[in-house]
């Protein structure tokens, strides 16, 4: 039998268990201590949160990479490719790589069933491991206590945010989401948060726990300046008091802030030019991300982002209104499981037009509601069969000094992006 190709593995794994998500960490702890990979470097940074995980994660790894260290990254979802999941040293894992990684989980697995993200896990864990990194920073992909990330003791655990989504894993309230994210602290090692109002579920287990914790605002703090610039204010490497001025950046400035505040719990620093150096070299696809197109003769400006809850909505409206007024139109898409109406609410008085669509899911809403729902709210809209061709009617439609926003899904900025490329 020849050699399983990725795309093959990939169709496999979605196959092998019965329920897509499976929350608990019994069956995957029995497979990563057979493949020994519990402790896939000398430094582990675990990050959750509502939002914001992403940026973080890639902010962390720059700091890390231009600090010195060999480093592995695993994100998820993937936005075009599955390869975007694992980085090691910044560099995509090669398709060799992961179905070799795929293999060797197979194997050890026996009869335990395994889930596709469960799969993908152990197989960035398998990756890290063999390749002798000294740092790896893990992106949680659903709550915390119960991801199969939380497998692996978090040197440094990182929130971003909290915020409600995913209600029917990890309840309805603040406080309920909160408990589940603490899952990831350990006992006496430090918790960075970037969630300036903590639940009282999540302090109760910092407190347990005895986790030093650096919070945004009591510990530290962020200003913008003018022309991209600003300031950071918080707690350097040896714990004393750091300020620097920043220069512009790609990402958003709050999820700097808290990568380099997990950076500074490590014990690890550099000089301040060479900080401000990786925090503008890092970057994260469809993450407050900017493109500019040649469309007809003219450059078009877009915006892409892969916010699809009301906090990723607040957060995606605030960065638009920091850069000033202006002509704008929306290429949106949103899975029936997420809150329109606490999406939309921020970002209404915004666009000028709605181009909609509906995603490449079988859980997407229909254009049809987003149109009826949005028209009630008084927005001029436009729907189209597809992303794309929501974008390209966008394009059409519109002046070359208008700002293309597309926002609401992961499915929505992938086929964007499918479409630009």
């Amino acid at each position: 039998m020849s050699a399983r190709s990725l795309a093959d593995w990939l169709v496999r794994l979605e196959g092998l268990h019965p329920s897509e998500i499976d929350m608990g960490l019994e069956r995957v702890r029995v497979v990563a201590e057979r493949l020994g990979v519990l402790a896939p470097a000398p430094l582990v940074f675990t990050v959750t949160g509502t939002n914001g995980k992403g940026s973080t994660c890639a902010a962390l790894d720059s700091l890390l990479r231009h600090a010195g260290l060999r480093t592995g990254c695993y994100t998820s979802p993937h936005l075009v490719h599955y390869n975007e999941r694992v980085r090691l040293d910044g560099q995509l894992a090669d398709d060799e790589d992961l179905c070799a990684a795929f293999a060797a989980i197979d194997a050890a697995r026996g009869d335990i069933s395994l889930t596709y993200f469960e799969f993908g896990t152990l197989a960035a864990l398998w990756l890290f491991k063999r390749a002798g990194l000294d740092a790896v920073v893990l992106e949680v992909g659903l709550g915390g206590r119960l991801d199969a990330v939380n497998v692996v003791d978090a040197s440094v655990a990182v929130v971003t945010s909290i915020g409600i989504d995913h209600q029917e894993y990890l309840g309805s309230t603040r406080e309920s989401v909160a408990a589940e994210k603490a899952g990831i602290l350990r006992a006496g090692r430090p918790v960075i948060s970037g969630e300036r109002a903590l639940p009282e579920t999540f302090v109760q287990v910092v407190e347990r726990l005895g986790c030093p914790l650096v919070q945004r605002e009591r510990d530290f703090r962020l200003d913008v300046l003018a022309d991209g610039q600003w300031r950071l204010t918080g707690q350097g490497g040896l714990g004393a008091s750091r300020a620097l001025g920043l220069p512009p950046v790609r990402l958003p400035r709050d999820n700097l802030a808290v990568a380099l505040q997990a950076f500074w719990a490590a014990g690890l620093d550099m000089s301040d030019q060479a900080l401000g150096e990786a925090l503008a070299a890092a970057s994260a696809t469809g993450r407050l991300e900017s493109r500019s197109l040649d469309w007809q003769g003219a450059q078009r400006e877009l915006v892409l982002d892969v916010g699809h809850n009301p906090h990723a909505a607040a957060f995606l409206s605030e960065s638009l209104r920091q850069q000033g007024a202006r002509r704008r139109v929306a290429v949106f898409g949103l899975l029936a499981d997420k809150d329109l109406e606490g999406v939309l609410a921020p970002l209404l008085d915004l666009f000028d037009g709605w181009f909609v669509a509906p995603l490449p899911s079988p859980r997407s809403r229909s254009a049809a509601e987003l149109q009826r729902v949005l028209e009630q709210q008084g927005a001029t809209v436009k729907t189209a069969p597809s992303v794309a061709a929501a974008l390209e009617q966008a394009l059409i439609d519109t002046s070359a000094d208008t700002e293309i926003v597309i926002f609401g899904s992961f499915f929505c900025v992938a086929d964007a992006i499918l479409w630009l490329s």
